[in-house]
């Protein structure tokens, strides 16, 4: 048993001599040695020398759903024409992950109820219209994605944060704000008058020009005292 182990350990001294003059063994040469040239190798095989080339154009990488819109006002109006929302507004999840994406990205600005008063707007930056006006309440859908996806205005691109399908639940929880809203509203004008308190009542002026003015006291008629002549009292 001694001898095997002595043995075992000669070898792999043996196997572990190096010498300078000669090459090591390349067990799998491929990984240290590519066969195709490096990204950014040079490549004679092109015309500009380079390895890495352009996509053809109109290519489509995997897994990306590519959007035919220029960031101008006219193709965001063909996009309210064209794109229509995929979420459901009765689909809870899609309504609080949409209310959650609205108060991460979209609240600072046009605040929590959606009426532009965000603290964005509050610290003096230019605010955004309300989601209450006419023109947000008559914009469909595709129109209100493009602009989240291309910016307007002073409101730049979330394209790079918001994925696109946050994008639709972040403009179905804004569409909720907005039947919320009106309900609201809509109540509001509904419920009765409550009737105001009664005034208290005017005391009544005399009538112009009458004035009441009391009869004269007449004095009680004086006896005068006279006296007989000659009569001494």
């Amino acid at each position: 048993m001694l001898l095997i182990v002595l043995v075992a350990l000669a070898g792999l001294t043996l196997a572990m001599e190096r010498d300078s003059s000669k090459p090591n063994f390349e067990i799998m040469p491929d990984m240290a040695h590519s066969v195709p040239y490096d990204s950014f190798a040079p490549n004679p095989n092109f015309y500009d020398g380079k390895t890495l080339q352009p996509p053809i154009p109109g290519t489509i990488a995997r897994g990306e759903q590519p959007l035919y819109y220029n960031a101008t006002p006219e193709d965001a109006i063909r996009a309210g024409e064209e794109l229509h929302n995929p979420c459901s507004a009765t689909d809870e999840a899609a309504l609080a992950r949409g209310a959650k994406v609205f108060a991460v990205y979209c609240a600072p600005c046009h605040g929590g109820a959606g009426r532009g008063d965000g603290l964005v707007a509050q610290r003096g930056f230019p605010p955004p219209p309300s989601f209450h006006a006419d023109r947000a309440l008559t914009m469909k859908d595709g129109q209100m994605f493009h602009v989240v996806t291309y910016g307007f205005g002073n409101m730049p691109s979330y394209a790079a944060q918001v994925s696109r399908e946050d994008r639709w639940k972040a403009i179905l929880h804004i569409r909720d704000l907005q039947r919320k809203e009106a309900a609201a509203a809509q109540n509001q004008a509904a419920a009765p008058a409550v009737p105001a308190a009664p005034a208290p009542p005017v005391p009544s002026a005399p009538a112009t020009g009458t004035i009441e003015i009391p009869a004269p006291v007449q004095p009680a008629p004086v006896e005068p005292n006279v006296t007989a002549p000659g009569v001494s009292q």
